[in-house]
């Protein structure tokens, strides 16, 4: 048995009056305890000066990506061996960050199941998609996932249920990253989409929808989807987002993961979008910073509307969204209007409750999976020390100390 101490805790609902000592059996909690406890003497104990938390979980990302530009487009073109390395680097930058769960939302060839399987001590547990479902010349067609029809839409999700697959992605509208796609209409039907939702739900997989326009939101509701991923609000007319869609989104229960965690000080760097976003960004009138302040607005309407909220950060789509950016979705809801309780609640908790692992991860629990972060000092003092790990162990396993 091991301990770790601090003396400021977050147990995943709430802050802990006193800190915390956490007691590590092998893989698991067997204990939290206040900072004080009296640990048995044979008990070896690793105390911080800073606050202990859960350990991050980023519920959208691209391992087979790096996040520089063009990467994840590269992917279609990239052997296995390639893609296997580079699953592997995003995988330590995230637990580099204090993240030690990722949930892929988009693979080729099925290798994050690979490499979920291979289960590498010291780095992040994967919940895996596997490719996204997609049209013909779709959002992230290169990735492999193509499916026009019915038929071939429930074969899809066959397969991924054959292959072992947490969870099914679909892609309900286009992408800001693949040329040609519609941003403003839909991709798939309500009526298509629905077929995957059955069959999903059938072979007890969730099913998680992207959609940026307000018309593929609404087709992804209607169909039944566990998860919408981005949730932008595009129309014609700008992005709009009405207090009525938000309303039933939340009675849906419907969890809304809105992908933010974007590295600002990277903006003024970035190259000129390429002329399919730059023409989004004409119409919604807006530049990019622009955009980012309107999304934060929208994510304060989600709160206040009681969406249920988990962040994500789409990490490896592009600079801006790189692995182990996880802190910076978090501290995007503080700006958005949640408290820091409710932020980390969230990003911890509320994150592995959404990914299915509620009995797994996500708080300081006897019996759950020892997946811990420490940072720098008082957290609710200085809420950017969320980017400062002292310390992240993963399954029992000390990955970082500094």
């Amino acid at each position: 048995m091991q301990a770790w101490r601090a003396p400021r805790a977050f147990d995943g609902d709430r802050f802990l009056p006193g800190g915390a000592t956490v007691l590590v059996e092998g893989d698991r909690i067997v204990g939290v305890e206040p900072a004080d406890f009296a640990v048995p003497s044979d008990c070896p104990v690793t105390s911080y000066d800073g606050t202990l938390v859960p350990g991050l979980i980023d519920a959208h990302v691209h391992l087979v990506s790096d996040g520089s530009m063009g990467a994840l487009e590269r992917v279609g073109e990239l052997d296995e061996d390639a893609i296997d390395e580079a699953i592997d680097q995003s995988l330590a930058a995230q637990v580099a960050a204090g993240v030690t769960t990722v949930r892929d939302l988009g693979d080729r060839g099925y290798r994050t199941l690979a490499a979920r399987d291979r289960g590498a001590a010291g780095l992040p547990r994967i919940v895996a998609s596997g490719p996204p479902v997609t049209t013909p010349h779709g959002h992230c067609h290169f990735l492999g996932g193509v499916a026009a029809t019915e038929d071939e839409l429930r074969a899809a999700v066959i397969e991924r249920h054959e292959r072992g697959a947490d969870a099914v992605k679909v892609m309900a509208g286009g992408g800001f990253l693949t040329p040609g796609t519609d941003m403003v209409g839909a991709q798939y039907a309500a009526t298509a989409i629905r077929a995957v939702v059955e069959t999903a739900h059938d072979h007890g997989l969730p099913v998680l929808a992207h959609a940026h326009s307000v018309t593929a939101i609404e087709a992804a509701l209607a169909a039944g989807v566990d998860g919408i991923e981005h949730f932008t609000g595009v129309t014609e007319d700008g992005a709009l987002l009405s207090d009525d869609l938000l309303e039933r989104t939340a009675a849906a229960g419907v969890v809304v993961d809105p992908t933010m965690g974007n590295d600002m000080a990277l903006v003024a760097s970035m190259p000129p979008p390429p002329p399919q976003v730059a023409a989004i960004m004409e119409r919604l009138g807006m530049d990019m910073l622009g955009f980012f302040a309107q999304r934060l607005v929208d994510v304060g309407r989600m709160r206040e509307h009681g969406v249920r909220v988990v962040p994500g950060v789409d990490a490896g789509a592009m600079p801006l969204k790189a692995h182990g950016n996880a802190w910076l979705a978090v501290l995007d809801l503080v700006a958005a209007g949640w408290t820091l309780a409710e932020a980390l609640a969230a990003g911890t908790a509320g994150a592995a409750d959404a990914c299915g692992l509620h009995t797994v991860t996500g708080r300081l629990r006897p019996g759950l999976a020892a997946d811990l972060l420490v940072v720098a000092g008082d957290l609710t003092a200085a809420p950017r020390s969320l980017g400062s790990p002292l310390a992240v162990m993963v399954r029992g396993d000390t990955a970082v100390s500094r």
